[in-house]
This record gives structure tokens, C-alpha cells and sequence, in this order.
């Protein structure tokens, strides 16, 4: 009887072995960007690595120009009736290489594939993104800058997008390095 036991918790082992063999056949993204057939968005708060460096979006939120911290990351007009200006706070680390030209072209895509560009933050703004090129442990915002010191420890990239087109959810935030590689990260909104 105990080798019947013996037998049949083998029996089951195998099966569930067999089982979770046939399990991670999902497209994966290598450390390069080069994504496979069926990426999905990374997630916000979790680092992605483009051309050898790691791009973080930690919050995005919309800005209410009349309170602070607001009225310091964007000292433009308010959105016009009907839009609104949403902040995609991000950090760039270049953790391991040589110097390498950070991104400098993104854009947001909603649900119904409608595109939104970056809008300019202003050119004496401390806490817009600037792309540059980063040293080995150099990250965008610079250790001690505003951005980095400010609430989100980051960059903004500031985003005038219509109010309806918030609700064509999920957004997702395109990130296409100078080398042309491209990862995605589907924002919390």
C-alpha cells in the first residue's frame, strides 16, 4: 500500500510538472528594447531599459495650476475649456554603460489610437525633462535639482490632452530612444 502511494504522488508530480512545463510562453522583451510579438506596456513605477537605460515613470497625474506644487512644475496658461494638462513624472538612469543620449521623443496614445505630443514646459522650467547624455550612474533629474528634490523625485514631461480622450483608458506612454528602439508604458490614471 505505501509503494501504491509512493507510485501515485509520482504519478501526480509528473503531471503537475508536465503541466507547468507548457506554462511562460509569452512573448518577452530583452534588456534592449527589442520587444517580441506580443509585448504588453510595462507598468508605471517599474523601471523599463531602452537602449541601455532605465526609464521609471513614477506617477502621472493631472496638474491644478492653482495650488502649489502645480504652480511651480508648469508656470504656462492653463489648458484651455475642455482639456486638461496631465505631468508624466519620469527618472532615467544610465545604471551600467558608457555615456548614452537619453530619449527625447514620446507621445501618448489613448484606447482609440488617438496621439498626443509633449507640450513645452518651458525652457528655464527646473522641473521639465531635458534629454541628455547621461554618464555611467547619471540620471535625469539631476542628484540635487529641484526635480529631484520636489515631490515626485523626477522629471516632468507635461501632456495637453482633452478631457474625453482621459476616459479612451488605458493610456499609454511611448518612450523611442535616439537608436529608434521603443518601449511602452501604460500610465495609472
Amino acid at each position: 500500500m505505501l509503494l501504491a502511494r509512493k507510485t501515485t504522488l509520482a504519478a501526480v508530480c509528473a503531471v503537475a510538472l508536465a503541466l507547468l512545463a507548457g506554462c511562460g510562453n509569452k512573448a518577452e522583451v530583452n534588456n534592449e528594447g527589442q520587444a517580441g510579438a506580443h509585448s504588453q506596456p510595462g507598468t508605471e513605477g517599474l523601471a523599463v531599459t531602452i537602449s541601455g537605460l532605465e526609464y521609471t515613470v513614477y506617477i502621472t497625474r493631472e496638474l491644478n495650476l492653482k495650488i502649489p506644487p502645480d504652480s511651480d512644475f508648469y508656470r504656462g496658461p492653463e489648458a484651455p475649456p475642455g482639456q486638461t494638462l496631465y505631468g508624466v513624472f519620469i527618472q532615467v538612469c544610465n545604471r551600467h554603460n558608457p555615456a548614452k543620449r537619453s530619449a527625447s521623443t514620446f507621445k501618448v496614445t489613448d484606447n482609440q489610437g488617438n496621439e498626443f505630443q509633449p507640450t513645452p514646459a518651458g525652457a528655464n522650467n527646473p522641473f521639465a525633462y531635458a534629454p541628455r547624455t547621461l554618464a555611467k550612474d547619471e540620471c535625469i533629474p539631476q542628484a540635487g535639482s529641484p526635480a529631484q528634490l520636489g515631490p515626485a523625485a523626477a522629471s516632468m514631461i507635461l501632456f495637453k490632452l482633452p478631457l474625453t480622450d482621459t476616459e479612451n483608458r488605458p493610456l499609454v506612454f511611448e518612450i523611442q530612444s535616439p537608436t529608434g528602439q521603443s518601449r511602452s508604458i501604460q500610465l495609472d490614471l
